[in-house]
């Protein structure tokens, strides 16, 4: 029998003016796939705050920067690395242009790269004007427990981001049953004892996960895992259009070192295509978009 879903109460926010306020920052983990791009749109289309979103994932063509631009909210597109990697100067920049801004937004969302360990963006909490609220973790159920059956690598990486998390938001749970829903619940009940776990449906207002949790201190989250050097990252290139068994078939024959893969590409019909995998999950999806939504090539991130 499923566990009761637990209701997220909205939480609205009482700030100082903005000369000496510290503007609350989310941070949004979660292994490749797990959905993180998801939950922002949805807190973006749904939420009446004024958030800023900050979007850091890997690859030579920032996917996910694509999707959340067709939706409306302040989005500062970065690419390539992790925010302890190569783009800790650019989110400090990316800080500076917001605190310039007349008004401040109620809340920063960080999504942080796939293979991210939360532990790596405690530093945020040191820039002026800004600190760190929560580090929220979306758990994909239908593949949290195979990724830990993968190499050491994928393995390590999700638990350091579960360990990592004050929240745990439980996503995909339509792909399972109730025995494996209890299975990954148990699982995280040991990774972390101390987090709550909600169902990501119940979460997609950006005011209510303000406060949701009473976030460990930054010392108390432990020493940062370097995982993101040994995931790697590949670009398929797409020219012009292709055909949508090509691309089926493309998709297809991915092997099982691919841990993720993500682009959207036109097809001859004429059709804008999304294309996922994610561990053994595949799918294309067309979606409706405006003539002018870039495609884009095919991301590719392996271990």
């Amino acid at each position: 029998m499923n566990e009761p879903e637990q209701e997220i109460d909205v939480v609205e926010p009482v700030y100082a003016p903005w000369d000496g306020r510290r503007v609350p920052v989310l941070l949004l983990g979660g292994y490749l796939g797990a959905g993180k791009t998801t939950l922002i749109n949805e807190m973006l289309r749904r939420t009446d705050v004024p958030i800023a979103v900050l979007v850091n994932d890997v690859g030579a063509v920032n996917i996910d920067a694509e999707l959340i631009r067709r939706h409306e909210g302040d989005t500062l597109d970065l690419t390539g690395g992790c925010v302890c990697c190569s783009l800790k100067n650019g989110f400090l920049e990316a800080f500076d242009e917001l605190r310039a801004g007349p008004v401040p937004p109620e809340l920063v969302v960080v999504e942080l790269s796939g293979v991210a360990d939360p532990r790596s963006a405690a530093s945020l909490s040191e820039t002026p004007g800004f600190t760190v609220d929560s580090v929220a973790v979306l758990v994909d159920l239908e593949q949290f427990l195979d990724f830990e059956a993968e190499s050491s690598v994928v393995a390590a990486s999700v638990r350091a981001q579960v360990e990592a998390a004050d929240v745990l938001l439980l996503t995909k749970r339509d792909l399972v049953d109730a025995d494996r829903e209890r299975a990954v619940r148990d699982r995280l009940g040991t990774l972390a004892p101390d987090a709550p776990v909600y169902l990501a449906d119940s979460a997609h207002s950006a005011a209510g996960l303000l406060g949701l949790a009473a976030r460990r201190p930054v010392a108390d989250l432990g020493e940062e895992r370097t995982l993101f050097d040994q995931h790697h990252t590949s670009v398929i290139p797409v020219a012009g259009t292709m055909r949508r068994e090509e691309l089926q078939s493309l998709v297809d024959g991915m092997g099982d070192e691919v841990i993720r893969a993500k682009g959207i590409v036109q097809v001859e019909t004429g059709e804008i295509v999304v294309v996922n995998k994610v561990g053994k999950r595949r799918s294309l999806d067309s979606v409706p978009m405006a003539e002018t939504q870039p495609t884009t090539d095919i991301v590719v991130i392996s271990v």
